[in-house]
């Protein structure tokens, strides 16, 4: 008997299978489906993690934009571990429920998280997540058009705002 799981719909940091498995404590490759697509939403930077002192992303309504992410199929153990993660229990994000479409069907129930108190205006993202969000978008074959679209997007905040920096 299979063990029970969940959909999950990545669009950040934890679209690297590498970095995921650092927080869940297990390879995260077996579970990776590959890329989805979520309509009508688009990218932000729109909160600051305390925890990587920069800019992370969000998902946000608009009609007239799409995300593409990684879909995973996560055992239902891994649940809890990836709340924390997201910093669930101190309001970092949310759960939302969506559809996406992978592999031209379309996958409903899917969970994602979303920024629960957002900022006025985007915050850059430092090198660091900058790099392992790209590195995600690659491992998983992400389409190159994208991964141009995710790069000029963090790029161009970079050069908007100095580098956040850190307490001696």
């Amino acid at each position: 008997m299979s063990e029970p799981t969940f959909d999950y719909f990545a669009y950040g940091s934890c679209m690297c299978p590498v970095d995921l498995k650092r927080s869940l404590g297990e390879p995260m490759h077996p579970y990776v489906l590959g890329p989805a697509t979520l309509s009508g939403y688009r990218l932000g930077f729109n909160r600051r993690s305390q925890r990587r002192n920069c800019g992370v992303l969000d998902v946000v309504p608009d009609p007239n934009h799409h995300v593409i992410g990684v879909l995973y199929r996560l055992p239902w153990r891994l649940s809890d571990r990836l709340d924390q993660r997201e910093e669930i229990p101190t309001q970092g994000y949310r759960h939302e429920f969506i559809s996406v479409e992978h592999k031209g069907q379309r996958v409903d129930n899917v969970r994602t998280y979303v920024v629960v108190h957002k900022l006025s205006a985007e915050l850059a993202p430092n090198d660091w997540y900058f790099n392992v969000v790209l590195r995600g978008a690659v491992t998983c074959g992400l389409p190159e058009y994208y991964c141009w679209q995710l790069f000029s997007q963090m790029r161009s905040l970079q050069q908007q705002q100095p580098p956040i920096q850190l307490a001696a």
